[in-house]
């Protein structure tokens, strides 16, 4: 058969032609719309797989159809494993039915391996990701710090605030103990106008922190002055500091004569003793009053009043009606807080002196022997500074806002108690340096709005820093007199600073020694 004679055969598709010759279409190189279907391979050749509408199955592929219509089991690819990763969790992956078993031992020794393996030119990959961790790694860290310092500043906040429903003074206890207190002083008064020459004309002067309203746990100790007026007299420093002087009387007949010394001195010694004399002759008729041991260098006549004692001390003391001492003109800075009015009001007023003396007594100057020195109290001035602390008249006063300035010496004092307690070395130590830290603060933060009740953990806070600044210093400037170092003469240095480390320890960890405190006060109640 010829050439000719052979009949023509048409391939289905050019581009599935066995000849070769005829160069197949070009492909559209567009995306296919999503409705059309996929072409019909020629004879022979693999179908393709054609997209299921149904639901996927378990392992999301679809079933292939053979030539004949039956289905082929879809084949089963295992991942391979994760590199950098445990290989306890790539094989748990491919196999989900195996339980994961992750410890931070296997995980550390992969990832060693697995960086020994690692080949050179990959390592600038892997610091460039370090970083990045540890980046993360710092922020997460300091979001955690974050919210532990909230968490820890939370916690402090409720522990202040059950301290102080603890210190808090009850009501029938006040009145039983002040009942008692007002009935003994003026029983002691009374006798000394009606039966002494040398203190008939005395006062009676209530100081101390139960009458300035920071008294803490229990009305169990009261303050009471008895000041003699004294005129046309010459007082003198006694020492250096400015704290202590010598009283001379002038010329002239006058009832304290009996305590007068060759260079008309008043002996602050022997008129202390003639007015404990006093004190016991007026109480003796009283069985539930006790008179304590006289203490070296105490200026007070200390009473125990009831079968639950009552501390009740008994202050001698001169009232000056002079000018204050020029050693106080660089002190008192209440300009600020207060206001120059006040302070002028107050500089206007009194001064007094009290029997009280440092070390054994027999140091001299200027022929007086230190126990008959007086020693300058401005206690009066420290209660009305006190109970009018606000820069604003109406600080914590009804309808007034309220400031914490209180509080936070009721803490304070609180503090210094219980570590004393723990601690013999820190006798020395007591609650007229608090009372000077919170008025030294109070002049350099002198706005309410710098000490609001909200505020109680911070302003608590700040105090404290004041506190053991002064302490490590070892400095602790008299508010009336600066020449005088509270901290000075008496007072160890190496104390102050313990006592500093204990108070910052108690500061960073939220002041366990008042939840010990809670816990003895809930037990016993």
């Amino acid at each position: 058969m010829s050439r000719r004679d052979k009949p023509t055969i048409r391939a289905k598709s050019p581009a599935r032609s066995k000849t070769g010759r005829e160069k197949p279409p070009m492909r559209d190189k567009s995306p296919a719309p999503s409705f059309c279907k996929s072409p019909v391979p020629s004879k022979g050749r693999e179908k393709p797989q054609k997209r299921d509408k149904s639901p996927a199955h378990g392992h999301g592929r679809n079933p292939v159809r053979s030539n004949i219509g039956r289905e082929k089991p879809p084949e089963r690819k295992v991942p391979a494993p994760v590199r950098g990763k445990s290989p306890v969790r790539a094989r748990n992956i491919g196999n989900p039915n195996e339980t994961m078993k992750d410890t931070k031992g296997r995980q550390q020794i992969t990832e060693q391996d697995e960086i020994k393996k690692t080949k050179a030119p990959k390592q600038p990959t892997r610091i460039s990701e370090g970083k990045t961790a540890m980046v993360q790694l710092k922020e997460t860290a300091s979001l955690t710090m974050d919210r532990k310092g909230d968490r820890v500043h939370s916690n402090t906040e409720k522990v202040l605030a059950k301290t102080l429903a603890l210190l808090k003074l009850k009501k029938t206890r006040i009145s039983e103990s002040a009942s008692v207190v007002n009935e003994v002083v003026d029983l002691i008064k009374a006798h000394m106008n009606k039966n002494t020459k040398c203190f008939e004309h005395v006062s009676s002067l209530k100081t101390g922190s139960y009458y300035e309203n920071v008294k803490i746990s229990d009305p169990d100790e009261f303050d009471v002055m008895f000041p003699v007026p004294i005129r046309r007299v010459n007082v003198r420093p006694f020492g250096t500091d400015g704290a202590f002087y010598s009283v001379e009387l002038k010329r002239e007949k006058h009832s304290l004569e009996p305590f007068l010394q060759d260079d008309n001195t008043l002996s602050a010694s022997e008129m202390l003793t003639a007015f404990r004399n006093e004190v016991k002759t007026s109480v003796k008729e009283r069985k539930d009053v006790i008179l304590e041991k006289k203490k070296k260098g105490c200026p007070a006549v200390t009473l125990l009043i009831g079968e639950v004692p009552i501390s009740l001390d008994i202050v001698l003391g001169l009232e000056v009606r002079s000018s204050w001492p020029a050693f106080t003109s660089e002190g008192f800075k209440i300009e600020n807080w207060l206001g120059t009015k006040v302070k002028k009001d107050l500089k206007s007023k009194p001064y007094y002196l009290v029997p009280k003396y440092e070390g054994n007594g027999t140091k001299e100057n200027d022929g007086v022997l230190a126990k008959d020195a007086w020693r300058i109290s401005f206690s009066h001035v420290e209660k009305f500074v006190l109970k009018n602390h606000g820069s604003l008249k109406t600080c914590c006063e009804a309808g007034g806002t309220r400031c914490c300035r209180k509080d936070c010496l009721k803490l304070l004092k609180h503090l210094l108690d219980l570590l004393k307690k723990d601690y013999s070395c820190l006798s020395k130590f007591c609650s007229y340096h608090v009372k000077t830290t919170l008025l030294h603060a109070c002049c350099s933060r002198p706005h309410d709005n710098q000490w609001e009740a909200a505020q109680l953990g911070l302003c608590f806070q700040q105090l404290l820093g004041d506190f053991v600044r002064h302490l490590k210093d070892g400095k602790l400037p008299n508010f009336f007199i600066p020449e005088q170092n509270l901290l000075g003469s008496g007072i160890i240095t190496k104390n102050c600073k313990f006592l500093a480390q204990l108070i910052e320890e108690e500061q960073n960890n939220g002041f366990p020694i008042f939840c010990k405190r809670e816990e003895t006060s809930f037990s016993s109640s």
